[in-house]
């Protein structure tokens, strides 16, 4: 079936409302909506679901739901599960709101970051030999680039911080200043 199907099956209203938002942020964030729609119907279900079933669920093409279901194992966001006497490829999303989150973030990184440092440091290497590059851009480009690796660095040490300590350090918001030494801004 590659057509979208007049018969979707009956979710409950919380749920339907939670599919269609996420699909929302997912087009802010620059993911397709059926792709983040997809994820959040496998997110809330209570068993693995085939492809027709997701289909015939959300009401979307079939091929629609194959590329996207690749889009989300590509981000390690879902996975293929055996079901008994099934002979179809059923599929679970990663619940694990920490894991989950994680790795959009390194999917985030390897797609974003990465590519901009290596950006970034290309720039600055080619703006110190070239006289035409005054010294404001030269410095916005080191400015930036310094920015960005703290970020990188950042993101590599909270990688090996544990979630439970993450979630208190969450918490604690704009409270945390209250245990840094305190320093007068140049």
């Amino acid at each position: 079936m590659t057509e979208i199907s007049d018969q979707t099956q009956k979710l409950a209203p919380a749920v339907e409302r939670f599919i269609l938002h996420w699909g929302d942020l997912g087009g802010q964030w620059g993911v397709n909506r059926s792709v983040a729609q997809i994820h959040a119907l496998l997110y809330l279900s209570d068993k693995p679901l085939a492809a027709e079933d997701i289909a015939g669920t959300l009401g979307i093409a079939r091929s629609n739901v194959s590329n996207s279901l690749k889009e989300l194992a590509a981000w390690n966001l879902i996975r293929r599960v055996p079901v008994m006497g099934e002979r179809r490829d059923f599929f679970v999303a990663e619940t694990d709101l920490w894991e989950m989150v994680t790795r959009i973030a390194a999917g985030r990184k390897e797609r974003e970051i990465d590519p901009a440092l290596k950006a970034l440091r290309e720039c600055v290497a080619e703006a110190e030999g070239d006289p035409r590059v005054g010294a404001v851009a030269s410095r916005r480009l080191k400015a930036m680039l310094d920015f960005t690796q703290t970020l990188d660095g950042w993101y590599a040490q909270m990688l090996n911080v544990p979630h439970n300590t993450l979630a208190k350090l969450i918490r604690l918001g704009g409270r945390i200043v209250r245990y840094l030494p305190v320093k007068s801004e140049p």
